[in-house]
């Protein structure tokens, strides 16, 4: 009986030594060594550091020249084949038109249609004609003018509505001064229009064309759907208005194939189509 006692006292503490064995037992946590910043002072103006013993510098690099010197020719070969000079262009250039010729001036002189086309188209090419040759560069340009010529063909009153050179404006001035006399306007009455003179070395002021002056001008635009809210609501008609009874005055530009397609090439250099 003793004896049992004792065995089960002893397994008794052996088990609850092996509980609490871990709790009482701590591993001491490995150490880490201490890191250590050590600050050297600069060394004072005008006395330079000391190097420490042992350490090396690495060595520099040897020098290496950005780009190799250009090989220079002999002389003699140098002599013996000379560098051609580049060629200068040559700024392009167009001559001022004929003027008018005297047939040219009488037909003018007697066409009515589109506020006489002919005679406007005239006195443009007689200025044009009298300013001289346009070579490319800063002295080209176009002139605009508001003019206004007398029934029996005196210029009365010219005023420059702008311009996009000084050369080109006092040329055409010039021009305008030294005007031959002029036949009467077709209408009998003073002629009111506006002209641009160009003085450029590709263009000197398309020829119109002629061919659809005889139709009647084509009325102002009435807003048919417009209503005052007092009259009564119609509908505005459009009014009608008939090919001159005498017909279309004699014209030497022909309804042909060839016209028809110097107008579409004249629009197509205008506004670029194709480009």
């Amino acid at each position: 009986m003793r004896r049992a006692f004792l065995v089960a006292l002893v397994l008794s503490l052996a088990v609850h030594a092996g509980v609490l064995v871990p709790w009482l037992v701590q591993v001491a946590p490995a150490t880490v060594p201490e890191m250590r910043v050590e600050l050297v002072p600069p060394p004072p103006p005008g006395k330079k550091p000391v190097r420490e013993k042992g350490v090396e510098r690495p060595p520099r690099p040897a020098h290496v020249p950005a780009s190799p010197a250009p090989a220079t020719p002999p002389a003699d070969l140098a002599e013996a084949v000379p560098v051609p000079p580049s060629p200068a262009r040559k700024p392009a250039a167009m001559a001022a038109p004929a003027a008018p010729s005297a047939e040219e001036w009488q037909l003018a002189s007697t066409y009515k249609l589109k506020n006489s086309k002919r005679y406007r188209h005239a006195w443009g090419r007689q200025v044009r004609s009298m300013m001289g040759t346009a070579v490319e560069g800063p002295d080209q340009g176009l002139v605009r003018f508001r003019i206004e010529i007398a029934p029996d063909g005196r210029l009365a009153r010219v005023e420059e509505l702008w311009s996009t050179s000084e050369a080109a404006s006092k040329l055409a001035w010039q021009a305008i001064r030294s005007l031959p006399a002029l036949p009467p306007t077709p209408t009998g009455k003073p002629l009111v229009f506006e002209q641009t003179i160009a003085f450029l070395p590709y263009e000197t002021g398309w020829p119109p064309s002629y061919v659809l002056d005889c139709l009647p001008e084509r009325a102002p635009f009435k807003n048919p759907f417009a209503w005052n809210a007092s009259s009564s609501p119609q509908p505005a008609v459009p009014e009608h208005r008939p090919p001159p009874p005498e017909g279309c005055p004699p014209d030497s530009t022909a309804e042909s194939i060839e016209e028809e397609e110097r107008s579409m090439q004249r629009q197509m250099d205008q506004w670029r189509w194709g480009r």
